[in-house]
């Protein structure tokens, strides 16, 4: 029978004001000794980040309650050690014992004043805020090349969250915080700064893990320059903002004062470097010919770390594929949402298996791309004219570790298209993925669920599932529509979206056409007998409460930068509100058989309201009609009235649940 381990914490011990007896090296507990613990798994998980433990309890598989021994992960990249501290050959140690019944305990640092009491209730609060998730990979049967492959991949992931966290300006910020405040080291790391994200705390001054509460600022820009809070328009007014602005650089300032533009290989020499050489050494231990094309961006991602040069990178990287790798990796700068002028290339890391089902999906549209852009192109009118494309579908992955800019603090990607410059980009030659792992796991599909209930009315709700089919199927369309219409790389009077609408209108607007794209070509691939009405009815009601979650977030952040995904579904569930595709009944109780007040959907109104949406969003890309881009978000994100009203009660039931934040387990 098998041996259950849990930490002794008994209502009747904590009554009397006893404490659980914490095991030391001379007298270890019998690795056959059960004990028990009074912690729900989720309270666990809890406060095993707070405490800064690299554990989690991944699922009570056997219903017993008990925190058996292989339902235990140790977490990638949380403090605490090597795995033989936790778990030896003979089961859990002593040092695991003991650091279990501390969580019983769930000591804090005493705080020294009422200020610094407020500061570590906030840092918990923005704590609770997310839900640990787990995404664990046994890779234990790789070959030895293999596992030598991916540890070098791992620790370059970590230079890269330092690269990333030189971005942000953050670099060597846990220095100044106690070892013994364990809370404040979590928000640190989970957070990859000091400030806070999380809805009911990223406007609360007292919310910062340092307690000398800094300023948020970012390291991409002189500090001087920032304390202007228009900065970014000035830059885009300079003499020289094509250079300054230029997505691998960092601006400085020369021995003169003079703003110069200093690629990212010459500003971050020592740390791209290490990259360079860990991606040379990873390349060297994958020898297999079945992977020539992996070793072949290994070698070629190592060299633009070294010159700044990411075009042939991409080149590499764009010549991998579900069918010539098993693996997925993307490690360069890339997206740019993080920083305040949405600029900026942020260094993240990405590693993946290919999942094969993603191939039925490609073999379904692959023969209807350019019928798609010709569609596209015809709603969006002129000047746009359709291009050839070439680009790939997404492939389906299983994330295995995200680092720098793609390690969310909440939440997480669940497709991407990249590069996002360039002839790779440009000729339609990138990369699509979906994540396949993402949201997929028992504890967030009964969270979705009960969310989307609280919103949606009964009939409503009868097409909603939380099976991940119809979700990767927009996800699939969502990454396509990135490719096709007006991109990043289209111009209007010589000038790319960036420079026509600002960094961050110019984000959501990309966005906001590849989501309404997913809608529009749900309903167009019924009509071409790809996918029958019953997965287009999933799937644009799970698109519908994808909008809800993302407008629970809110429109800005704490400096008032537009949040890109918040605005694109405030502008598009705000359309079919408008255009009577969504309705909100105010009488009527909701799904769940709670909440008073809901949406519900009416089907013959909802195809022509996403056609009508595609054409002006497309138009106002085509055109470079910044008047009307601008007029849009008024009226569907900024502008006081019911609309705005709709968006709070829509927060404020979404938000009773935590949010996603993903942790990694990965046994080599």
């Amino acid at each position: 029978m098998q041996k259950r381990w849990m930490v002794v914490a008994t209502a009747a011990a904590m009554a009397c004001g006893g404490a659980p007896a914490a095991p030391d090296s001379t007298q270890a507990p019998s690795r056959t000794e059960e004990l028990r613990t009074s912690l729900p798994r989720a309270e666990f998980n809890a406060r095993a980040v707070a405490a800064g433990l690299p554990l989690f309890w991944r699922a009570d598989a056997n219903g017993n309650q008990v925190l058996d021994p292989d339902e235990l992960a140790l977490v990638h990249g949380a403090p605490g050690g090597p795995r033989s501290r936790w778990l030896d050959g003979r089961g859990p140690t002593p040092h695991l014992y003991s650091k279990l019944a501390e969580l019983e305990k769930d000591t804090r640092p005493t705080s020294a004043s009422e200020a610094e009491a407020l500061r570590q209730e906030a840092v918990r609060l923005e704590l609770r805020q997310g839900r640990p998730t787990l995404l664990h990979s046994d890779l234990r049967d790789l070959s030895p090349g293999e596992k030598t492959m991916v540890s070098k991949l791992l620790a370059a992931a970590d230079r890269i969250e330092l690269l990333h966290a030189r971005q942000l300006g953050t670099a060597g910020l846990a220095d100044q915080i106690p070892s013994e405040d364990t809370a404040s080291r979590a928000l640190l790391y989970r957070n990859q700064s000091p400030w806070c994200e999380a809805p009911a705390t990223e406007r609360d001054p007292n919310c910062n893990a340092l307690a000398s509460r800094p300023p948020k600022r970012s390291g991409l820009y002189p500090l001087d320059l920032q304390a202007n809070s228009k900065f970014c328009e000035e830059l885009a007014a300079h003499p020289d903002h094509t250079a300054l602005l230029d997505p691998f650089t960092v601006v400085v300032r020369d021995a003169a004062g003079k703003l110069v533009a200093q690629p990212f290989h010459v500003a971050y020499a020592a740390d791209m470097a290490a990259v360079a050489d860990l991606l040379e050494q990873a390349a060297a231990a994958e020898d297999r010919p079945d992977e020539a094309p992996l070793r072949a961006y290994l070698k070629a991602a190592a060299q633009a770390f070294r010159d700044g040069n990411w075009q042939p990178a991409d080149e590499a990287w764009a010549a991998m594929s579900a069918t010539n790798s098993k693996w997925y990796l993307r490690i360069a700068p890339d997206e740019v949402y993080y920083e305040p002028c949405s600029r900026k290339a942020g260094f993240a890391f990405t590693l993946a298996r290919i999942d094969q089902g993603s191939l039925q999906w490609q073999q379904k549209l692959d023969p209807l791309k350019a019928e798609m852009e010709a569609l596209l192109a015809k709603l969006a009118g002129p000047p746009y004219t359709p291009r050839k494309v070439d680009f790939h579908l997404p492939d389906f992955i299983q994330i295995v570790l995200n680092k720098g800019e793609a390690r969310a603090a909440l939440g997480a990607t669940v497709g991407q298209s990249l590069p996002n410059w360039g002839p790779v980009a440009n000729e339609g030659r990138g990369r699509t993925v979906a994540m396949a792992n993402i949201g997929t796991d028992p504890d967030s599909r009964a969270q979705w669920q009960q969310q989307t209930a609280s919103l949606l009315c009964q009939a409503a709700m009868a097409d909603f599932v939380t099976d991940p089919g119809p979700r990767q199927m927009s996800t699939v369309l969502h990454e396509a529509g990135h490719n096709l219409g007006p991109a990043h790389e289209y111009r209007v009077d010589g000038k790319k979206d960036g420079e026509i609408f600002g960094g961050g209108l110019a984000s959501m607007l990309e966005e906001l056409k590849a989501q309404t794209i997913a809608l529009y070509l749900t309903d167009w691939l019924v009509g071409k007998g790809v996918i029958d009405e019953k997965l287009a009815r999933r799937a644009h009601l799970g698109d519908i409460s994808w909008g809800f979650g993302h407008i629970s977030s809110g429109m800005v952040d704490a400096d008032g930068r537009p949040k890109p995904y918040s605005q694109l579904a405030a502008v598009q569930l705000g359309s079919l509100l408008q255009s009577g595709a969504l309705q909100w009944r105010a009488s009527e109780v909701a799904a769940n058989g709670k909440d008073v007040g809901c949406f519900e959907v009416d089907r013959a109104k909802l195809s022509p309201a996403i056609a009508a949406l595609m054409a002006q969003v497309a138009g106002i890309k085509a055109r470079g009609d910044k008047p009307a881009a601008l007029a849009l978000r008024k009226q569907m994100v900024e502008d006081p009235g019911p609309w705005a009203d709709l968006r709070k009660i829509i927060a404020d039931r979404w938000l009773r649940a935590p949010k996603a934040s993903y942790l990694y387990a990965i046994e080599l």
